[in-house]
C-alpha cells in the first residue's frame, strides 16, 4: 500500500573518480606499510533485513496449472515474523500481488498467516514468462516498520511473446462491466491527483461495490519496466482503517465511494513514465479487473 518497489540500482565510479582512489589506497600502503606490518581492513557484516524464507516454487513451473506459492517474512533476527496487523480494514496480514514483467497479467491474492508464520497460496499462472512476486507485508510490530515490500521472480515455462502496453482508453469492457474513467488533469509524478471512474453492468445499472479485503476497490499500479509499485484503496464513507495509514505518508490519497458505480481513485506516483493501472473490485461475486494505461509526466 503507498510504498513503491525499485529494483537494485547499479553503482557506476567514473574513471577519474576511481584513479584518485587508487592513487589514495598506494599512498595509505606506502605510509602505514612497514617491515612486519600491514593494512588490515575491518570486516563489515552484512546488514540485517526482512527477508523471504523458504520461497516454493524454486523452479519453474507450467502455465494453466495450480501451484503452491508459500513462504515465510524472516525478520532481521533471524526468526519468522509471526505476527501482522489485523482487523477491519485493508491494511493488514500480506498482500501478494504477481504480475508478469510485460504488465498483461496480474493476481491479487491475501494468503492466511498459518502456523509458524508461513504462508501458502494456490495460484495458476495463465501464460509463459517471468513474472515478478511481490509481497506486500503489513508487520504487527510495536515501534517498527508499518509497511514493506518483498520480492522474488518465478519463471512459467514456455514461449513467452511480452505485449507493448495499448494506448490510455478511457473505456474498458470486462466480464460485462463497463468501466468508464472520466477526464482529468494530467498527472504528474509525486503530486496527489484524484481520479474518477463510472460502473456500468450490461443493463447499464450502478452496481453496488461489496467490500473486499478491507475495502471497496483496490487501485495497483505498476511502472513499465522498473515495475515500481504503488497501492492504494477505495473506501466507503467512514470506513473504519481503510484510509490513511500511520507512517505511509502516501495512503492519505485513498480514495472514496459515495454512490454505487461511482469510484474516486488517489493517484500519488513516485515517478514519470508510463504506469498501467489495475482497477480491482467485486462484482456479481467475482474480482473483476480493469487495466488502464496511465502516461505520468514529470
Amino acid at each position: 500500500m503507498g510504498s513503491r518497489g525499485t529494483r537494485r540500482p547499479r553503482v557506476v565510479v567514473p574513471h577519474a573518480v576511481g584513479a584518485l582512489l587508487a592513487i589514495a589506497a598506494a599512498f595509505l600502503l606506502a605510509a602505514c606499510g612497514g617491515a612486519g606490518s600491514g593494512l588490515t581492513v575491518p570486516q563489515v557484516a552484512p546488514a540485517k533485513v526482512f527477508s523471504l524464507s523458504g520461497f516454493q516454487p524454486q523452479s519453474a513451473v507450467s502455465p494453466g496449472r495450480p501451484v503452491t506459492v508459500s513462504f515465510t517474512v524472516q525478520q532481521p533476527n533471524g526468526q519468522p515474523l509471526t505476527r501482522y496487523k489485523t482487523g477491519s480494514g485493508p491494511h493488514t496480514g500480506v498482500h501478494l500481488i504477481i504480475v508478469r514483467d510485460d504488465l498483461a497479467y496480474i493476481i491479487h491474492q491475501h494468503p492466511p498467516v498459518g502456523a509458524g508464520g508461513l504462508l501458502r497460496q494456490t495460484v495458476t499462472f495463465p501464460a509463459p514468462g517471468p513474472y515478478r512476486v511481490l509481497v506486500d507485508v503489513y508487520p504487527n510490530i510495536p515501534g517498527g516498520q508499518p509497511n514493506f515490500q518483498l520480492f522474488r521472480t518465478i519463471t512459467v515455462t514456455g514461449a513467452y511473446h511480452p505485449r507493448p502496453l495499448p494506448a490510455f482508453k478511457p473505456d474498458v469492457v470486462v466480464d460485462g462491466y463497463h468501466f468508464a474513467m472520466r477526464p482529468h488533469a494530467a498527472l504528474h509524478a509525486i503530486q496527489a491527483e484524484f481520479v474518477d471512474v463510472e460502473v456500468t453492468d450490461q443493463r447499464g445499472r450502478n452496481p453496488t461495490f461489496v467490500p473486499w479485503f478491507g475495502a471497496l476497490a483496490h487501485a495497483i499500479f505498476f511502472h513499465e519496466g522498473s515495475l515500481d509499485y504503488f497501492h492504494t484503496h477505495i473506501c466507503a464513507p467512514n470506513a473504519p482503517n481503510c484510509g490513511t495509514l500511520a507512517g505511509v505518508a502516501s495512503s492519505r490519497v485513498s480514495g472514496t465511494s459515495t454512490a454505487p458505480g461511482k469510484l474516486t481513485i488517489g493517484v500519488l506516483l513516485p515517478e514519470p513514465g508510463t504506469w498501467r493501472l489495475f482497477l480491482q473490485a467485486k462484482l456479481g461475486g467475482r474480482i473483476v479487473t480493469a487495466p488502464f494505461t496511465l502516461s505520468v509526466a514529470s
